[in-house]
């Protein structure tokens, strides 16, 4: 009975987490179809992607006991593909100078991997010691990974506005999180679940936030539409004044030649 909850959380919680890693495919649609990395930063995807290189280390036999954290390798190999997948297009269509910076990123990163794994396979003789190490150092990754949200909800405070948070993020977010941390109680492993100490509240912040502004969009575009109407309004007050003056103009200059042409003519 135990298993089979413990199983059933897991699954689910593999759904919830894929469909977290698979949200910014919209963002990187955009970048390929602008052919450029605007404003995005690519430090997100680099931490994610850190996490979830550990988080396979840490579930494979290497570290953990045979395949006892098995649903830790499915997701996070997942997230591997997708994270990765986000650092290479970012650096593909990102200015020469924005390549080096991505490199500068990376390389370091993969190369603090690196050398993770091969002291925690090498240099410590049993799974406990193994898994300290690496649940350790993954368990800081996650807390810098899960504090990104609060640049987000900073913004909503901010704009009163929802839009640059949607809402299916949040939820899945705040699933994967809560079912994360059941997984980590049930499977009594403080690494698994720690992550989402923090991400769980983070999440239902979130969704607060979305239950406070979510009708706040159309009170800020209205104001919007009223000043474009009103600065239409003074283009056209504008042009108008400005055919006036010309028409003065040449009104005047017609008269002044009037006048030159009878004078030409008086003895």
């Amino acid at each position: 009975m135990a298993e089979g909850l413990r199983m059933a959380v897991a699954v689910i919680g593999n759904v919830a987490s894929v469909s977290l890693y698979a949200a910014p495919t919209v963002t990187f649609k955009r970048v390929i179809r602008k052919k450029s990395t605007e404003e995005f930063s690519c430090i997100p995807y680099i931490i994610a992607l850190l996490n979830c290189l550990l988080f396979t280390w840490y579930g494979l036999p290497v570290i953990s006991k045979k395949w006892e954290n098995f649903p830790l390798v499915t997701v996070n190999g997942v997230g591997i593909v997708f994270e990765l997948s986000y650092v290479l297009i970012y650096f593909w269509y990102s200015s020469p100078k924005g390549k080096v910076k991505v490199a500068m990123t990376a390389v370091p990163v993969l190369l603090v991997f690196c050398a993770i794994a091969l002291v925690s396979a090498f240099a410590f003789p049993d799974h406990h010691h193994r898994k300290l190490l690496v649940g350790s150092i993954g368990l800081g990754v996650s807390v810098a990974m899960y504090a990104s949200p609060l640049v987000a909800m900073k913004q909503v405070i901010q704009t009163k506005s929802v839009e640059f948070m949607p809402l299916p993020l949040s939820l899945c977010s705040f699933l994967a999180s809560l079912l994360w941390l059941t997984y980590g109680i049930l499977i009594r492993d403080i690494f698994v679940a720690g992550p989402s100490v923090i991400g769980t509240p983070l999440s239902i912040l979130q969704l607060v936030l979305h239950c406070k502004y979510w009708k706040r969009k159309a009170v800020i575009e209205e104001p919007n539409k009223m000043d474009l109407q009103k600065g239409n309004m003074e283009k056209v007050n504008l042009e108008k004044g400005g055919f006036e003056m010309r028409d003065m103009e040449k009104g005047n200059l017609e008269k002044n030649v009037k006048l030159l042409v009878t004078a030409a003519r008086d003895p």
